[in-house]
C-alpha cells in the first residue's frame, strides 16, 4: 500500500469499494505465490505475510504481544464496522432495527458454516465470558451437585461457579496439571479420574488462556457422555487460532470471543449449544415460552448495536483467505523463533509445550532468579513491548507471549534481544 493510498483511506478520498478491490487483488497475488506449498513452508514466506500485515493499521512503535487479550481488526473489518455504524445513525428504527438486525441471520449462517454446526445452534453474543456464563447460570444444578474443571481455567468462569456455590450449594471440584504439560493422556486421565457419581457438568478449556495448553476435548466429551455428563468448553482462544470443527468435538456447549484470534470487532463472540440442550438451558436474560427451543433466546440483551455483529462476516472472510492451517503454522513459527533462541539462557524457563497436539500460538516464558513482574514492567514501560503477566501461586509465574499474523520477524527478534539484555543486567 503506497503513501497515496494510505492518505486516501485516512481522508475518505479512496472509496471502500476501491480499497477492497485492490486488497482482493493483492490477496489473490499473495495466494498465487504460495500455491502448492505446505502450511509450514508458507509460515516462513515473508513476502506472503507482508501482504497480510498491510491490512492492519496498528501502531508500529509498540510491539503488541498480548493479542490473547484482544487483537486489532484488519481494515476491511474496521471499514465494515464504521459503515454499519454510520448507517445505523441515519435513523436507528429504520436502518438498524429494520435492516441491519435481520442481516445478523446471515452472520449466524456464516459463523455456523466456519465453526461446523447448524445455524440453529449458533448464538451471537458479546464475548466468551457472556457465552460461558449463559451456560453456567442456565444449567439446573441442585445442592451437592458437582462441577468438575481445572484450577487453571479462566478466573471469571471459576468465580462464576464459586458464586453458584454460595448461592445454590453446588460444589466446584478443580484438578491441577503440570506446566509444561507432559502428554494429552495425562490431561485426559486427570479429568476422567476426578469424575464421581455427583459430577453433573464438566468445564474445560479448548486451549488455556494462561499457558496455551490444548486439551483432548473430544476424548473428554466421549468419556463424559458415556457417563451421562454434559461438557461445556471454553473456546475463547481456539476459534480461528488452529483448525477444528465443532462437529468433531462432540461437546454440548462452546463459548468464543471473536475479538481475539478472529480479529472481529471488540464485543463480539458466539455460543454454540447442542440443539438437544437448548430447551433445558435457561437464558441469562428473560425470554418467552415461545423461545424455549430457539437459540436466539440466548441473545436477549435488549437494544444493542448492529454494527459489531454484522462486521463479523468480514473477519471470517479475512481468516478464510489466509487459511487457518497456514495461520496456525505461522503462529507456531513466530512462537518457536523467540522460544528456541531464549531456551538456552540459564535464566529462562520455556513453560509451553512444543507439541502441535498440545499447543499452538500461545507461548509462556518463566525466569530463574528474576521476577516476572519486573520483566513485564520493564518491557512495557521502557521498551513498549506488551505481554501478559500470568501467575499461579505455588506453580508458575511468567509472561504469556502472543504475536499475531501482523507481527514481524523483527518484532520477535526485538523481544528476544530485549529479554536477553534485561536478564544480562540482573
Amino acid at each position: 500500500m503506497d503513501r497515496r493510498h494510505v492518505i486516501g483511506i485516512a481522508t475518505g478520498a479512496l472509496s471502500l469499494a476501491t480499497f477492497k478491490a485492490e486488497a482482493a487483488e493483492r490477496g489473490q497475488a499473495a495466494k498465487a505465490t504460495v500455491a502448492g506449498k505446505t502450511p509450514e513452508e508458507v509460515a516462513q514466506d515473508e513476502d506472503y505475510w507482508t501482504e497480510i500485515r498491510n491490512a492492519y493499521t496498528i501502531d508500529r512503535n509498540v510491539i503488541n504481544f498480548n493479542n490473547g487479550y484482544a487483537s486489532p481488526a484488519p481494515v476491511p473489518v474496521q471499514e465494515a464496522m464504521r459503515r454499519y455504524l454510520a448507517y445505523s445513525d441515519m435513523g436507528p428504527i429504520q436502518t438498524m432495527v429494520n435492516v441491519l438486525y435481520p442481516q445478523i441471520e446471515r452472520v449466524r449462517e456464516n459463523l455456523a458454516r466456519v465453526a461446523g454446526c447448524d445455524p440453529e445452534e449458533m448464538a451471537i453474543v458479546r464475548n466468551a465470558s457472556e457465552a460461558n456464563e449463559i451456560v453456567q447460570y442456565g444449567i439446573d444444578l441442585k445442592p451437592g451437585d458437582e462441577v468438575l474443571t481445572t484450577d487453571q481455567d479462566y478466573p471469571r468462569m471459576l468465580m462464576t461457579f464459586r458464586q453458584r456455590e454460595r448461592r445454590d450449594g453446588i460444589k466446584l471440584v478443580t484438578v491441577s496439571f503440570p506446566v509444561p504439560v507432559t502428554s494429552s493422556d495425562d490431561l485426559y486421565n486427570r479429568i476422567a479420574n476426578a469424575v464421581t457419581p455427583k459430577t453433573k457438568l464438566i468445564l474445560i478449556c479448548h486451549i488455556t488462556n494462561r499457558t496455551g495448553v490444548i486439551f483432548p476435548v473430544k476424548r473428554i466429551c466421549d468419556m463424559a457422555h458415556a457417563r451421562g455428563i454434559p461438557v461445556m468448553v471454553d473456546g475463547a482462544h481456539a476459534f480461528n487460532h488452529f483448525p477444528f470443527k465443532l462437529s468433531d468435538l462432540n461437546c454440548d456447549y462452546y463459548g468464543v470471543s471473536l475479538h481475539k484470534w478472529t480479529c472481529a470487532p471488540i464485543g463480539t463472540g458466539f455460543l454454540y449449544v447442542r440443539k438437544s440442550r437448548i430447551a433445558q438451558t435457561w437464558s441469562l436474560m428473560s425470554s418467552s415460552e415461545k423461545q424455549v427451543n430457539d437459540i436466539r433466546k440466548f441473545e436477549e440483551i435488549g437494544t444493542h448495536p448492529a454494527a459489531n455483529p454484522n462486521a463479523i462476516s468480514e473477519a471470517l472472510v479475512f481468516n478464510e483467505n489466509i487459511g487457518i492451517a497456514r495461520k496456525a503454522a505461522r503462529l507456531r513459527y513466530l512462537r518457536d523463533r523467540w522460544a528456541h533462541r531464549l531456551r538456552d539462557n540459564a535464566k529462562v524457563q520455556i513453560l509451553h509445550s512444543e507439541s502441535p497436539e498440545l499447543s499452538c500460538g500461545i507461548g509462556f516464558i518463566g525466569f530463574k532468579g528474576f521476577d516476572a513482574g519486573r520483566m513485564y514492567e520493564t518491557l512495557y514501560t521502557k521498551y513498549n513491548i506488551v505481554t501478559a503477566r500470568v501467575e499461579m501461586p505455588g506453580q508458575y509465574d511468567g509472561l504469556r507471549v502472543t504475536p499475531h499474523v501482523y507481527s514481524t520477524l523483527r518484532d520477535v527478534d526485538t523481544f528476544a534481544d530485549t529479554v536477553e539484555r534485561i536478564l544480562a543486567t540482573a
